[in-house]
């Protein structure tokens, strides 16, 4: 594709630039609660402007952008270092596959209050024996009346001590195959039938949680895409997230590396040496801004593929999988640059270091998307 900007994206970029320039929110306060209220008050500024749905169709109050703005839109708040929304899963996942599955009296319903940050999603999918293989998850739901009755457990649930609503994969019917026998449901996360747990990182974080469900009730109104259909929906749901959040992780690599630079450049060694004049350290630097490059073209490759097909594919795969490697090995260098100090500091490396130890696992372990890539993208035949 022709990486060039036109005239109208161009416009779209500098209209955009100039209004982070003069809305920018300042640094994100420490603790956690604290950076929820700043983060759900930046989404609430954007939605106000209409960059909150930057793609979404206009009338479901979205800015009807298209995919090239879109990328322009995640890499543009990517170099200002402006902070996340709050509802991101929500902009993100779930509104996207509402607006791909959903019944339109569901888009009115959901999808305004997703973009004001006044209901918060979260995305109940893996379990403890389900994480990987989410077709073989236990959680069951069994129909009374005009609602469904849901017992289980999920695990690794992001932000569900802040959510109203969550996307939920439950099994329906027991006697069909694995990936058959699953509906996709909005629960409701506020009744007493659902217990959220936090699960404290190495960070000192509870960004994730565990959910107890029992016999949690859900109207049949609120499935997606149909019963029995959950699996499809799942799937729009995981193409959606490796596509979106693409093109801000791939620029957010490219400015760490550049961070990275001027870190080997400052940093002194035993010998009184920067830490860039070390041979070993400009190689792995070097090497570094070339995967940085690299994950930059795959994420224009991937969006050519989604202007050709309409929908994101399992090309998103391979920019999440590469994406996590190189953000490890870059928090690994900074560790390397910095010497036995890093161990007596707490500081931005530092954080990113041990937060770093998620990216291969938190929206699909990496062995899960090697297999992907190599079955749907390559075509080799599968493992089993």
């Amino acid at each position: 594709m022709d990486l060039t900007l036109s005239p109208s994206e161009t416009e779209f970029r500098d209209e955009f630039r100039v209004w982070l320039e003069a809305n920018q929110p300042g640094p994100e306060p420490a603790g956690e609660d604290a950076a929820f209220v700043f983060r759900r008050d930046w989404q609430r500024l954007l939605n106000a402007s209409g960059w909150a749905g930057v793609a979404w169709p206009k009338e479901y109050g979205g800015r009807g952008a298209t995919l090239i703005e879109q990328a322009i839109f995640y890499e543009e708040l990517a170099r200002a270092g402006a902070p996340s929304m709050a509802n991101v899963l929500a902009l993100a996942m779930g509104g996207p596959t509402l607006i791909a599955h959903g019944t339109e009296e569901q888009k009115q319903r959901y999808l305004s209050p997703i973009l004001s940050a006044q209901e918060i999603w979260c995305q109940g999918f893996s379990e403890p024996d389900s994480g990987s293989d989410l077709a073989s998850l236990k959680t069951r739901a069994v129909r009374d009346g005009d609602e469904w009755v849901v017992t289980g457990q999920k695990v690794w649930t992001t932000f569900a001590h802040h959510a109203k609503w969550c996307m939920l994969v439950a099994r329906t019917d027991q006697d069909a195959p694995k990936h058959k026998g699953l509906t996709y449901f909005l629960m409701d996360m506020e009744q007493e039938a659902v217990q959220v747990r936090p699960l404290h990182q190495i960070t000192g974080e509870a960004e994730f949680n565990e959910l107890f469900i029992n016999e949690a009730r859900i109207p049949h109104e609120n499935i997606v895409g149909g019963e029995g259909n959950g699996w499809a929906v799942a799937i729009t749901t995981l193409m959606h997230e490796r596509f979106t959040l693409a093109f801000g992780l791939q620029l957010q690599v490219q400015i760490a590396v550049r961070e990275l630079t001027e870190k080997a450049r400052t940093t002194r060694g035993a010998t009184g040496q920067t830490a860039i004049e070390d041979p070993v350290i400009r190689q792995r630097l070097s090497q570094l801004m070339i995967e940085a490059e690299v994950l930059r073209l795959n994420s224009y490759r991937g969006l050519t593929a989604v202007m050709r097909h309409g929908v994101p594919g399992p090309e998103g795969s391979l920019g999440k999988w590469h994406w996590s490697e190189v953000a490890q090995s870059l928090a690994a260098l900074a560790m390397d640059i910095s010497g036995p100090h890093a161990q007596l500091v707490e500081d931005e490396w530092t954080y990113r270091f041990l937060r770093s130890h998620a990216n291969s696992i938190e929206g699909g372990t990496t062995e899960i998307l090697k297999n992907i890539v190599a079955e749907r993208v390559l075509g080799l035949p599968r493992m089993r």
